[in-house]
């Protein structure tokens, strides 16, 4: 479907954005998340001490100590400025409630092709919403639904009109069509209180990056794996996140926004399954990678 630029976000949407309200979000983005679950006891106390550290002024870590030890194809350098990640295929918009059905079950027949092939199927997911600025007024239903099934075709759908037709459904609760994103099990907790449709099968992509590096601590951002995985930068502009996702149509900077999200969640998935797990050496308790003999 072809769409045009609409800019048209009302002149009360964009008030909300004042410095103020920039400065804030940024502020509670750089909140550290919540320490590990009970399950984690182990790492519990050397958690608590880093949080404490960070409560008050310090010197900077590289002066205390030296840097940690990575995998040399996984170094992280602060220092490098990589070029933005932008989804360069097709985006297929879908709005009324047909237009999403056929979409969807254009999505399924990719899938049923590519299981023949490769077995199980993976889908970059996201979702969109409207956020709320104001006390006691909460935030919308979700509004966009992104799937990305290949660096080809990403499908934006516009649920929040046209709904969940049968065969998204279909797709959703689909046990064998893996859905992969960061935080992605908030994104199906979200859907199910907005449309009552479950999504299974979810691959959560931080948890995966853990897994790889045999960590159960860090709270990844796609952001983040974006820039480590695929060493891009994943653009986040406040105005196009937190805009108003209900209305329509959406502008060229929103689908592209949306496609490159779910686009991003896809590509890093194949390249983490693409690694070994890691392992610990009982003998002298190093960090090593498993062989992927």
């Amino acid at each position: 479907m072809e769409f045009k630029d609409n800019n048209s976000f009302s002149l009360d949407w964009d008030d909300h954005f004042t410095e103020d309200v920039i400065r804030l979000m940024d502020a509670i983005e750089a909140t550290p998340p919540p320490p590990p679950s009970s399950s984690r006891k182990k790492r519990k106390s050397a958690v608590h001490h880093q949080d404490n550290l960070k409560t008050g002024r310090q010197l900077p870590h590289s002066i205390l100590s030296p840097p940690p030890s990575f995998p040399s194809s996984f170094a992280p350098n602060t220092r490098l400025r990589y070029t933005p990640l932008r989804f360069g295929g097709h985006i297929l918009y879908s709005f009324t409630e047909d237009e999403v059905e056929n979409a969807a079950m254009e999505l399924l027949k990719i899938v049923e092709i590519k299981k023949k092939e490769m077995g199980k199927v993976a889908l970059g997911f996201d979702i969109e919403w409207k956020p709320s600025f104001q006390k006691g007024i909460l935030p919308g239903k979700a509004a966009v639904m992104q799937i990305c099934c290949d660096s080809q075709y990403c499908y934006v759908m516009h649920i929040f009109h046209s709904g969940i037709p049968q065969s998204l459904q279909v797709l959703l609760e689909d046990s064998e069509i893996i859905k992969v994103g960061v935080a992605i099990d908030g994104d199906a907790v979200k859907v199910f209180s907005d449309y009552k449709v479950s999504v299974n099968a979810l691959e959560d992509l931080s948890d995966l990056a853990n897994q790889k590096f045999d960590s159960d601590c860090r709270h990844w951002s796609l952001a983040a794996l974006t820039e480590e995985f695929i060493c891009k930068e994943l653009p986040k502009p406040k105005k196009i996140r937190l805009g108003n996702w209900e209305l329509y149509p959406l502008s060229n900077a929103q689908l592209q926004y949306a496609a490159t999200d779910a686009f991003a969640s896809w590509q890093i998935y194949q390249v983490l399954k693409s690694l070994p797990d890691a392992v610990k050496d009982p003998a002298d308790k190093r960090i090593t990678l498993a062989s992927s003999k």
